[in-house]
């Protein structure tokens, strides 16, 4: 990849369309009631997903960008999970009636922070009160250095499906300069626990352009983790946003790696994982041929929704817990984030939601465009737009974004259909942010295209 282009298209800092309109656009909820009534809506009988938020830690790492607390005490995870319960009662009381739960997320923080009984009574709440389908696939976030054989036993007895295990970077140097000292042998170790409990299903989470890395401890992190070969790798950029997230001033900018050295490490990481077997998924996912995620990738079935590419199909997400996002086919909504408003609010017997966006027809034509721009690398503008019944026209024609993408080689257009050049990978959320019609207009920063 040229120089040139790195230098024009690898500073932009645009979102990660996990959403669209992304949650900075959400706005204050003053009628609570909305929320309320969306959940009641939900068709009888239609899969829905969950996503738990548990923001706890035992120790931050300092190039975290999720909504967490640091504590050394068990007292406030105890309270918090009791929350939980309580606001699974409350949208069951909004409901009306039982769920179909098809999907359940637990992320963080550190949502094996809870105690073994804490989690399996949390996982049977919710299966009572809420109601799940015949088949639920449960996943939860893992960082490898708490997990204890007892609540790897507890996750299988309770049913979860895929565990994501935090890795990052195995390379010492980078562990010291981002404050998670993580051996291969602990994560391994974690690995064997979760597979002894049944849990088979693994992901681990790689990040490129912390302080201190090279290409070669990239090829290195990369090479000792397919090792223990897990069925799904994510491969994020570190987005440094020190202004947003006070505990990265710990990192020094100095030995941050530029954008062409971003790219290199990504791609040398692409390569490595390719090489030992996987296949790449959409922008920054990579999985064996036979699992879920590559198999929805190979028949257009590939989704993108807050915890990124997944195989999820429900339309609609109820989000439990402080920050915690629901998506409806209404639109969207956000828990208070502050714990002590969450607490509050649920304490009060009333659904914590702070803020949300209803969704218009026009969000709705961008956002699958949007969609499918990310996880296909292609999209037949045309057929999208009438199906929504817009024309396709006035989105691709006068477009700078597109324009300029067009002219540099980097995509190509087809009539109305729209592909993203392989061998650039990187632009594809250049791309997608042609379609983004609020792009600029306020909100915080976000991370490098590369």
């Amino acid at each position: 990849m040229s120089q040139a282009i790195m230098a024009k298209y690898g500073e932009a800092r645009l979102p990660r369309y996990t959403s669209y309109p992304t949650a900075p656009h959400f706005g204050p909820l003053d009628d609570v009631g909305l929320y309320g009534g969306w959940i009641g809506a939900i068709p009888k009988g239609e899969r829905t997903s969950l996503y738990l938020h548990v923001p706890f830690c035992r120790a931050m790492c300092w190039y975290c960008g999720c909504h967490t607390t640091i504590t050394r005490h068990d007292q406030p995870i105890i309270d918090y999970v009791a929350l939980l319960h309580r606001e699974a009662e409350l949208v069951a009381s909004a409901r009306g009636g039982p769920l179909d739960v098809g999907e359940i997320h637990f992320g963080g923080g550190t949502p094996t922070i809870m105690q073994p009984a804490e989690f399996t009574g949390l996982m049977d709440a919710l299966r009572d009160r809420l109601g799940f389908a015949e088949k639920v696939n449960v996943a939860v976030e893992i960082d490898p250095r708490t997990l204890t054989a007892e609540m790897a036993a507890a996750l299988g007895a309770a049913g979860v499906t895929r565990a994501s295990l935090g890795v990052q970077s195995f390379d010492p140097v980078v562990q010291k300069a981002i404050n998670r000292i993580q051996s291969v042998e602990c994560t391994a170790l974690a690995v064997e626990r979760l597979r002894q409990a049944g849990i088979s299903a693994l992901s681990f989470d790689l990040i490129y352009g912390l302080p201190h890395q090279t290409v070669t401890s990239c090829v290195e992190t990369v090479e000792a983790a397919v090792a223990l070969r897990p069925d799904r790798l994510a491969v994020f950029g570190y987005a440094h946003v020190p202004d947003f997230k006070k505990h990265q001033r710990m990192i020094d900018e100095n030995a941050l790696p530029d954008a062409h050295q971003r790219n290199e490490q990504a791609e040398a990481i692409a390569q490595t994982l390719v090489a030992a077997g996987y296949e790449r998924i959409g922008l920054d996912h990579f999985s064996l041929p036979d699992d879920d995620l590559g198999i929805a990738a190979r028949t257009g079935r590939l989704h993108r929704n807050f915890q990124g590419y997944t195989t999820d199909e429900c339309r609609t997400l109820i989000g439990l817990g402080a920050s915690a996002i629901g998506k409806f086919a209404e639109g969207y909504i956000q828990n208070a984030v502050p714990l002590g408003q969450y607490a509050e609010r649920i304490g009060q017997g009333q659904l914590a939601a702070a803020k949300g966006y209803a969704l218009t027809a026009e969000d709705r034509l961008r956002a699958e465009l949007i969609e499918r721009v990310m996880c296909d690398f292609s999209v037949d503008v045309e057929a999208v737009a009438k199906r929504h019944g817009f024309s396709a026209m006035p989105l691709l024609s006068d477009n700078p974004t597109l324009a300029a993408l067009r002219r540099d080689g980097l995509i190509a257009i087809d009539g109305a259909t729209l592909s993203v050049d392989e061998h650039h990978r990187f632009v594809v959320r250049i791309a997608a942010s042609a379609f983004d019609a609020y792009l600029g207009k306020g909100g915080r920063a976000f991370s490098k295209a590369a």
